[in-house]
């Protein structure tokens, strides 16, 4: 498969100690997550453990109120959006948001504006490779599309910026089994090239399946840290996390 990302050098994506707080309550209750180059590493935890305000936080969407990101080493500038993804860390929010009005190619070129134009357009060719069940639909308004085909644009538009790292919240929400299969092989093949990537999801399955590593959240504190292979092995702490959820 063509390489679609500059993996570079570093070590890790490190989320140190987050406090945040929505609506003037506490949500996050001091969240330390590390998410490794070449790795998936998967965030589990029942609905409004603070999974997405997690990935909002890192993401530049929510402010932090205690807490820092380091980028391999480095503090993570969380101003805009805008800054963090050209910092090399790229976020799929949930949803499976495409510009309607706008054709899948078009979309990926929006992506790519902040790339030089011959750089741009090679990206965009490298997407439609690593899905060429978009190439079809190139010329098709992203209003059209089915969910999974929304959501390989969404992968995608994250990619064309070269992301050291990417972050994915609810990479199967609303998807058929095959096309997260699908997916859930491309988020592999993006990790074997060098990229760190954070898998956010509810319904563990997926996750777990793919992940190196693996945290639960609950009610906005981490619960369980260390590999995925040793929470597949003890479900009874997940079902414990989501009961208490």
């Amino acid at each position: 498969m063509t390489t679609v990302m500059d993996a570079g050098a570093g070590r890790e994506l490190e989320l140190d100690q987050l406090m945040v707080q929505r609506g003037g309550k506490p949500v996050l209750h001091g969240v330390s997550l590390r998410i490794a180059r070449g790795e998936v590493t998967a965030l589990v935890g029942a609905n409004g453990a603070g999974k997405s305000t997690t990935v909002m936080a890192l993401a530049g969407v929510l402010p932090l109120s205690a807490g820092q990101v380091r980028l391999d080493g480095r503090p993570l500038a969380l101003r805009r959006p805008e800054a963090v993804r050209a910092q090399g860390v790229a976020v799929v929010p949930e949803g499976h948001r495409v510009l309607g009005d706008l054709s899948v190619q078009d979309n990926l070129l929006a992506a790519a504006t902040a790339l030089p134009a011959p750089q741009a357009r090679a990206a965009v060719a490298e997407m439609f490779a690593l899905f060429p069940e978009l190439m079809p639909k190139r010329d098709t308004p992203g209003r059209l599309l089915s969910g999974g085909q929304k959501q390989m644009v969404c992968i995608a538009q994250a990619l064309v910026a070269r992301p050291r790292y990417l972050a994915i919240d609810e990479l199967s929400l609303g998807l058929a089994p095959a096309v997260v299969k699908r997916l859930a092989g491309v988020v592999q093949a993006v990790a074997r090239q060098g990229v760190g990537v954070l898998l956010i999801e509810q319904f563990t399955t997926v996750a777990l399946a793919v992940a190196s590593r693996a945290y639960v959240l609950e009610r906005g504190r981490v619960a369980f840290e260390g590999s995925a292979a040793e929470l597949r092995a003890h479900p009874e702490i997940l079902h414990s996390s989501y009961l208490a959820a």
